[in-house]
């Protein structure tokens, strides 16, 4: 492991590196474990970036002018943080390659995933100076990231050795952490962004050796849909969606035989029914937007709902051409493309 660090340079990494940002929480610290763990298994770099701006005062004064932070105290600020998260990688067998940027934190992560294999942050993290690598930024990075971006919770803690992280927060007095069942779970929604999510998932399933659920929900109809003219088929409804969902699994197995490949149609809420999912799946992966969204709206309510409230690891996969998807149609019924 590297001490030297990489300042304030506009050089993406290495491609196929995993690149986690990092800013003094346990949020962060979080994210860093699970990054350093995932660097294990792909035998990857794993490079650790901390961000920071100076920031810029308004002088009340005679004189109307401005005042602005020591740079250098900002930036001890930025390697302290470094040398806390290279403490935690202490002892744990990889390539870490810890760098120190300026800039909007947001901005530095998602020009860094121009060329990362995999972008990892924490679910939210502190405010101040340093960092703002988490919070709003574990919204915004995975909307726009040019890879898939993993957003850690922290009450995923526990699940990496180190429960003193997450507290109990979110834990009632008698609520016992789930148990982590190893299987990958991916939400479809029929759109072509669901089927991105899927591929991506099936890759994971077969890194991780473990089996793919694929997971479509269906919403109870509401008030909200009281205007509707005539009533829903609910039975046909599902009889059409299994059927989809049978020609995806098939479609799915074609490019991937080696992976156990499952199927579940279920009631409920879609972002509800994956948050729980998330409890006890090894990973959890959406897609950007679904069908609900529209061209430009990059990070659907499903998604985001599901990255405010999720319980174990998510990893969403951004919208991209993939060869794969081209022969889909012929191994069954597909929903009409969104777009």
């Amino acid at each position: 492991m590297g001490n030297g660090y990489a300042e304030e340079s506009a050089q993406a990494p290495a491609q196929h590196g995993i690149v986690v940002g990092v800013d003094g929480s346990d949020q962060g610290t979080c994210a860093l474990l699970w990054a350093a763990a995932e660097a294990q298994k792909r035998c990857t770099p794993l490079y650790v970036v901390t961000a920071y701006t100076v920031p810029v005062f308004a002088a009340s004064s005679m004189d109307a002018g401005y005042a602005t932070v020591d740079d250098d105290v900002i930036r001890d600020s930025a390697r302290a943080v470094l040398d806390g998260a290279l403490t935690v990688l202490e002892g744990m067998d990889v390539d870490a390659r810890p760098r120190i940027e300026t800039g909007d934190a947001a901005g530095v992560l998602l020009d860094l995933s121009e060329q990362a294999e995999l972008m990892v942050v924490g679910s939210r993290g502190r405010g101040g100076f340093v960092g703002r690598l988490l919070g709003s930024v574990s919204s915004a990075l995975p909307a726009h990231a040019k890879c898939p971006t993993a957003v850690i919770p922290l009450c995923a803690s526990a699940r990496l050795g180190h429960p003193e992280l997450g507290g109990d927060a979110g834990k009632g007095p008698d609520t016992p952490p789930a148990a982590v069942e190893p299987i990958v779970v991916v939400g479809v929604d029929g759109s072509e962004q669901a089927r991105m999510a899927s591929l991506v998932a099936a890759e994971e399933a077969r890194a991780r050796g473990l089996a793919l659920r694929v997971v479509c929900s269906v919403a109870p109809f509401s008030g909200s849909l009281s205007w509707v003219p005539a009533p829903v088929d609910r039975e046909a409804l599902h009889a059409d969606l299994a059927a989809q969902l049978r020609a995806g699994q098939a479609w799915l197995g074609s490019h991937f035989p080696d992976v156990d490949i499952q199927v579940d149609l279920v009631d409920g809420a879609p972002a509800e029914v994956l948050i729980e999912a998330s409890a006890t799946a090894e990973l959890l992966v959406v897609g950007t937007r679904g069908r609900g969204g529209f061209t430009g709206m990059l990070l659907g309510s499903t998604s985001q709902g599901v990255l405010h409230h999720a319980r174990g690891p998510v990893l969403v996969v951004p919208d991209r051409a993939d060869p794969r998807l081209e022969n889909r149609a012929s191994f069954g019924p597909v929903s009409a493309p969104t777009r």
